[in-house]
């Protein structure tokens, strides 16, 4: 379980700031918490940057309070989330890169459809209005919150069978149980719900602005194995992004499931990453 106490955001701002470091500002998704970065911030911080953990509204410090108090990640929705990050952001003395996964990778396409990164990485994000492809997979793994409409105001935690499924099917069972009850926690129903509406809805938050020529270089990173956000959506959401004058690339890391930021093998796609802002950041 993670139990140390983390380095509150607005600290890690000012130290961000006081440092000189281009910042590195890290955006987690749903069902984790800030700490799931934690890895990743060494590491960039290592490579010369100044990582800065972003929150989600009300977000619990560790995951035993999350667990125990669930009710806090209720309703919180994409708008209101991506106005958070933004904050944070604009408190930063100078234009971040951004990296987010899953949930966190829609938001760090909205951040950088706003022009307000540097670079961007988006790691297995979630669609936006116009990414077309519905998978049996992704169904499936929304389906603990979509089975039930009364989901959508309430925080959801997923069953170790469900995680299983979602997040780390590619890896065995002796690395999965260990991940989730190291990281999983109850996650907002909302953004579920915005983005399976989200192309029947023209006034949906979960929309991206692709043409920002200030949208800055932009990376997405695909696990090949990933259930919850398979290869068909996030080449379709490159697609969408290669409408920007900027750079767009994307990368498929074969044998990779949802928990690529996570698990053993973090570090692979933490390097793919970094290698990516080095060029531009």
């Amino acid at each position: 379980m993670t139990t140390t106490e983390p380095l509150a955001v607005s600290e890690q701002i000012d130290r961000a700031n006081a440092s000189g470091r281009k910042p590195v500002v890290f955006v987690h998704g749903l069902w984790l918490l800030p700490s799931s970065w934690d890895r990743w911030a060494d590491h960039f911080a290592a490579a010369g940057y100044a990582p800065v953990t972003a929150d989600w509204p009300d977000d619990p410090d560790t995951v035993d309070e999350a667990k125990a108090h669930p009710e806090v990640f209720a309703h919180k929705t994409v708008g209101q989330i991506a106005d958070h990050v933004a904050a944070h952001i604009g408190r930063l003395d100078s234009e971040p890169v951004v990296i987010g996964h899953s949930f966190g990778g829609l938001l760090t396409q909205i951040i950088a459809g706003r022009g307000l990164a540097s670079a961007s990485v988006a790691i297995s994000p979630a669609p936006f209005r116009g990414v077309l492809p519905l998978p049996i997979s992704a169904l499936r793994s929304a389906k603990p919150v979509l089975s039930n409409p009364a989901n959508r105001n309430r925080a959801v935690p997923l069953t170790y069978d469900q995680f299983r499924y979602a997040f780390a099917n590619a890896v065995d069972e002796a690395e999965a149980k260990p991940l989730y009850e190291t990281y999983s926690v109850p996650g907002s129903g909302a953004p579920i719900f915005q983005a399976a509406s989200a192309n029947l809805n023209p006034w949906t938050e979960v929309k991206v602005d692709t043409q920002n020529p200030d949208r800055g270089p932009l990376l997405i990173i695909s696990g090949e194995s990933d259930h919850t956000v398979p290869w068909s959506i996030a080449n379709a959401s490159y697609k969408k992004q290669l409408k920007n004058p900027g750079v767009t690339e994307i990368v498929k890391i074969e044998g990779r499931g949802h928990s690529l930021t996570i698990d053993g093998g973090w570090r692979d796609v933490a390097d793919t990453a970094l290698a990516f802002v080095k060029r531009f950041a």
